[in-house]
């Protein structure tokens, strides 16, 4: 599930999706929030450039309004149902849960997103064995 060339390898480390070599940060801790969203130009292993054209990443926003309702969602099943507060701390609970998760979802967002366009190629990997 995690070896080179997945896309779920992809997504939840960062690496870039074509060789998943590298990082596509420049600053791979999400919880740097000065940095949370600088990107390198492109892979170093495999000449990727990451902004495949100006405002790329715009469409990111898409992947991650999905993502954030899905986290609001389960944030409060998780405190509606399984802890039994009332309405109003349920509603707070997803507040306090989206606010946490921000940094970790902007970046899986960018990551989904330039994996949906960019797939694994083992033949840009330098490293890889070509059979």
């Amino acid at each position: 599930m995690f070896s080179k060339g997945s896309k779920i390898k992809s997504i939840f480390t960062g690496s870039c999706p074509r060789c998943n070599n590298e990082s596509m940060y420049s600053d791979t801790n999400p919880l740097h929030l000065n940095k949370v969203l600088k990107m390198n130009d492109h892979c170093s292993h495999c000449g990727l450039k990451y902004l495949i054209e100006p405002s790329f990443f715009y469409g990111a926003m898409y992947v991650s309004y999905g993502l954030n309702v899905a986290v609001g969602i389960a944030a409060f099943i998780v405190s509606f149902v399984f802890f039994g507060t009332t309405i109003e701390q349920s509603f707070l609970s997803i507040i306090v849960v989206l606010v946490l998760l921000f940094p970790f979802v902007l970046r899986l967002s960018r990551n989904i997103y330039i994996n949906m366009f960019v797939s694994y190629d083992p033949n840009a990997d330098p490293k890889a064995k070509v059979e």
